[in-house]
């Protein structure tokens, strides 16, 4: 069998203190050292359980565990995602063959953005901008927790986490503004490389 590597938590590819005024340095902190490591840590849990039952032999505890590492191993993969997402030069509009992409699925940004903003209005958990390599087409979903409402096959490009945890502390209940500051701080050159590495394996 294969030797699996144990998830880590990636390091912040900026400073905590970078995406101020829009993400203080205490959201950040938190957010990363102690939410993402919870996932971190409930994915090897998760992984160690089910390795030490197929070594016994006893699949009582099983389907928990697979719950969690679906629980887990997502919200380990998007926070992952979310912090290249993002960057303290960010901000604008996307460009190129990504932008065209969007205008072409979406029939414009503005109508990419509003459909983007009501997903992570709604959602309890993230949203998304995938590419979905059956339709061959970006779309926008709505997530809630980490892993319902995912669409299989379906790869993040863009992800956005608006669990409470993500916002309350900076914005109180006003999960719009949050959103608005959110767009001052996406690094498209991040969401184009996702975009072009995963087209090109289907396209």
């Amino acid at each position: 069998m294969a030797e699996r590597s144990n998830p880590e938590l990636p390091s912040l590819p900026y400073d905590y203190t970078a995406l101020e005024p829009h993400i203080s340095e205490q959201v950040l902190t938190w957010h990363h050292d102690t939410h993402h490591q919870g996932y971190v840590n409930g994915l090897e849990s998760a992984e160690e359980e089910l390795a030490q039952n197929r070594a016994d032999g006893d699949f009582s505890t099983t389907g928990g565990a697979l719950a969690n590492v679906t629980h887990n191993g997502c919200g380990h993969y998007l926070h992952t995602l979310f912090w290249d997402n993002m960057s303290p030069d960010g901000g604008g509009t996307p460009e190129g063959a990504l932008a065209d992409r969007i205008e072409e699925d979406f029939g414009s940004y503005e109508g990419w953005k509003g459909e983007f903003e009501a997903a992570g209005s709604a959602a309890s958990g993230w949203a998304l901008l995938v590419y979905d390599p059956i339709a061959k087409q970006l779309r926008n979903l709505r997530v809630n927790r980490h892993d319902q409402g995912a669409l299989w096959s379906a790869h993040p490009i863009l992800a956005l986490d608006v669990w409470e945890h993500s916002y309350y502390y900076d914005y109180g209940p006003d999960r719009s503004s949050f959103i608005d500051a959110f767009f001052e701080v996406i690094d498209w050159s991040s969401v184009s490389d996702q975009y072009t590495k995963v087209v090109s394996t289907y396209e």
